[in-house]
């Protein structure tokens, strides 16, 4: 795989430029030759503005064609900072400041509260216009507030290598949010080692359901596609009752997501068998959360296809390891063998342990950041030799399978037992009124952490709390058995669809 090209110089060396690279509901179709031209026209559009090289312009959008192709544009001349459309103004002021932003996007009629702030903080705004006979993800960026044309940015013309591709925050869940830059050296990595795993050829279609200011959206299913020759149908976000109209309308060949979507499809597929029997996918992906084997084994059932399990993190520009596709093993609980870095578990002294042996998670390789921004003592911490340690603890088996065990920040301290949070989902997880659950710490007078889960049951299914418990108890040892127990109707995720164990207890009035 070559590593010396941009994002952009991939997607110029896709053969059949009269092929279809994006698709959106009711939509003209946009081929690769629009997309190109396109790239070109909003680059000379960001550079008349003063914006160039290396310049930071965040993107406020909603989910759709239009925010995977500014990622794109935009992203071949300067750099891109997507940010998810439903913040708050403080936390815009945050983001669009720590980002250092130039620019702010936004749609034509956009009335986001970041508009005000950029305004306030005098970055301009640049708004995006499409006309009724546009392709899918077309546009004409306009100047809009703030912004004006015949400035010369520092470095005109189109991204190189080196030059940062994608800034993106970590989610913060236990501290200030770190800010991530990417090169297009990590993303052209990542898209290539995505597209390798999957064999993806222009003969694919990939339904998109996932936030695009996420980087399993971006990287996984956007930038993996358009860099093989293939076309993504971009939707407006992930909707339960909308997804199997999608899937007849666009025809997928595969379709990526978080474990709690495809939870929710597979609660309306026996309402749309036909289109179920007909979806003729060769796959599906999962990413960003622990798919519980339950359900693994149900999506392979209801679309006859394999279910392939990734892991990714924003440090890995997305993927790290993967579950083959056939002929080659995939092994349910398992998130595959190294799929783009080198892999390794690492203890806490810095010492590589052997197969067989827990401890962390360490990453190396071309699609791994070369460090956080600005944040010295976070790279101190989380880099060692040269290895980038995930906070993910896992285990690798003979073959190279690694299993994750558990966050370690997840990981629940009772009395000094260290439970996994994720081995007790999977249990609970096997009672047959359970629908989903998420297993979290929640604080103890005595025990420091105690165990608590929250449970979703099945539609018209019924069990009280004891009873879950009892279940529980016939399978794990009595230290890591739930304490307390709440059935929810939905169990509260974040942003872009992921369970959030850290802060939970605190979400729901426990602490």
């Amino acid at each position: 795989m070559s590593n010396n090209k941009t994002v952009f110089d991939l997607i110029k060396s896709v053969e059949n430029v009269n092929g279809v690279a994006l698709s959106a509901p009711d939509r003209p179709d946009l081929t690769y030759k629009g997309l190109l031209d396109l790239i070109e026209r909003s680059v000379a559009s960001i550079n008349d503005m003063g914006i160039g090289r290396n310049d930071r312009v965040a993107i406020v959008l909603a989910n759709g064609p239009e925010m995977a192709t500014a990622f794109l544009a935009f992203g071949a001349g300067a750099t891109t900072a997507p940010l998810n459309p439903n913040y708050r103004a403080d936390e815009y002021r945050f983001y669009l400041e720590d980002l250092n932003a130039k620019a702010l996007v936004v749609e034509e009629d956009s009335t986001s509260p970041s508009i005000e702030v950029a305004v306030d903080l005098g970055i301009p705004v640049i708004r995006l216009h499409v006309s009724a006979d546009m392709a899918a993800g077309e546009f004409d960026a306009v100047a809009g507030e703030g912004a004006s044309s015949g400035a010369k940015p520092a470095l005109a013309g189109f991204a190189q290598v080196d030059d940062v591709g994608l800034v993106l925050h970590t989610s913060g869940t236990t501290s200030r949010p770190k800010l991530v830059p990417l090169s297009q050296r990590n993303l052209v990595a990542s898209a290539l080692s995505i597209g390798a795993t999957l064999k993806l050829t222009p003969a694919d279609r990939s339904l998109n359901i996932m936030p695009l200011f996420h980087i399993h959206g971006l990287i996984a299913v956007v930038l993996s596609s358009l860099t093989s020759g293939a076309s993504v149908y971009c939707t407006p976000g992930f909707n339960a009752l909308k997804v199997f109209k999608w899937m007849a309308d666009c025809k997928p060949t595969w379709y990526s997501a978080v474990p709690t979507m495809h939870q929710a499809i597979l609660s309306r597929a026996s309402k749309n068998l036909d289109i179920v029997k007909n979806a003729g996918l060769r796959f599906v992906r999962s990413s960003s959360s622990s798919l519980p084997p339950q359900v693994m084994s149900e999506l392979e059932e209801t679309f006859a296809c394999p279910v392939i399990e990734a892991y990714g993190m924003t440090e890995a520009t997305h993927q790290m390891a993967s579950n083959p596709l056939p002929p080659a093993a995939r092994k349910p609980g398992t998130v595959g063998i190294a799929a783009g870095p080198e892999v390794g578990i690492m203890d806490e002294q810095g010492n590589l342990l052997g197969r067989g042996e827990t401890g962390e998670i360490v990453i190396k390789g071309d699609n791994v950041t070369a460090g956080y921004e600005n944040n010295p003592q976070a790279n101190i911490d989380n880099f060692t030799n040269g290895w980038f340690r995930t906070g993910d603890q896992g285990i690798m088996d003979a073959e190279g399978y690694l299993a994750i065990t558990g966050r370690l920040k997840e990981i629940i301290n009772r009395g000094g037992e260290k439970i996994s949070p994720r081995e007790v989902d999977e249990v609970l997880m096997d009672h047959p009124a359970v629908q989903q659950v998420v297993t979290f710490a929640i604080p103890h007078d005595k025990l420091g952490e105690e165990v608590a889960a929250v449970i979703v049951l099945r539609e018209g299914a019924k069990a009280e709390e004891n009873e879950i418990r009892d279940f529980a108890k016939e399978h794990l040892a009595d230290f890591k058995v739930p304490r307390k127990i709440i059935f929810m109707d939905e169990i509260p995720k974040g942003a872009t669809g992921k369970l959030q164990r850290i802060g939970l207890a605190e979400k729901l009035g426990l602490v």
